[in-house]
């Protein structure tokens, strides 16, 4: 006789999501393979979208239905879509009108209902931040400094009328020529001064016992190779959450380029780091 498959419950004393023991037990693997679907087809007119399933695998972990997802970074408004496809609620900040009407005409075609599905703020995340309500959860992915402003070409080529941008890099494609904007400071230092005044304000917003999930990658400064990660978890150390973990977001159908060859190591960038946070006051 064919082996029954085994049930898992939901436990009762879950109070951190709606997930079952093999759900949870799944989510704590040390990486994640990225997911693409039809719906991220018009982020890729913003010049670093992540994917919506991707979003959504930690929006489960970290939520229960009903609670509300913080984004200070929107853009074109992936955490939303995410958030609401969970039947969660969320608030999003960025200070470009451009990608908050682009993300807008992606909610229509998810019949989102502003002020009840989301709030899209336009404006600076260090004030706007101050205004909100308290939140569940917290996950976003900011500028990586001034990378999209350097001399290398800026945008894979754009291939977004199939569902996905690779390829050659084909032009500079950045956010903003605000001086408030991240993705404009002139230095590594003064960028990482400025994300750490935005989740101060974040930390304040976020439930005591609840989570915050940054999504970014190492990258260069300089040309230098620099661990992002770990100057990250110290700033959001000193701003007082504690860090509980990185799950490696892999990418691997990103082109690779023979960046040092045949002189010297180079390496490719393949996956995102999630960096995962607990408020424990």
């Amino acid at each position: 006789m064919p082996k029954e498959k085994k049930e898992f419950k939901f436990d009762e004393r879950n109070k951190l999501n709606d997930l079952n023991g093999k759900e949870w037990l799944l989510m704590t693997k040390s990486f994640t393979f990225s997911e693409k679907c039809a719906d991220d087809k018009d982020a890729f007119k913003h010049p670093a979208p992540f994917l919506i399933k991707d979003i959504e695998k930690f929006i489960k972990m970290f939520t229960k239905k009903g609670m509300t997802v913080l984004d200070p970074f929107m853009g074109s408004g992936t955490t939303s879509i995410a958030a609401f496809n969970c039947q969660r609620k969320s608030i999003g900040i960025d200070l470009s009108d451009e990608y908050r009407k682009l993300a807008f005409e992606r909610f229509s075609k998810k019949s989102m209902q502003e002020h009840v599905d989301f709030e899209y703020i336009l404006g600076d995340s260090i004030e706007e931040t101050k205004k909100i309500p308290e939140v569940d959860y917290i996950i976003t992915s900011p500028p990586y400094h001034n990378i999209l402003k350097n001399d290398s070409k800026g945008l894979r080529e754009d291939k977004s009328d199939r569902g996905y941008r690779s390829g050659s890099r084909t032009g500079v494609e950045y956010y903003s020529e605000l001086k408030n904007d991240l993705g404009n400071q002139d230095t590594y230092e003064d960028f990482l001064k400025l994300f750490q005044k935005i989740m101060s304000n974040c930390f304040i917003k976020l439930k005591n016992k609840h989570y915050c999930s940054i999504v970014i990658s190492d990258f260069t400064v300089d040309k230098k190779e620099v661990c992002v990660q770990a100057d990250i978890v110290r700033l959001m150390e000193k701003i007082g959450f504690v860090f509980v973990g990185t799950i490696a977001l892999l990418q691997d159908n990103k082109p690779l380029y023979p960046f040092g060859y045949p002189f010297a190591f180079k390496i490719n960038h393949m996956h995102q780091n999630i960096i995962c946070f607990r408020k424990d006051v």
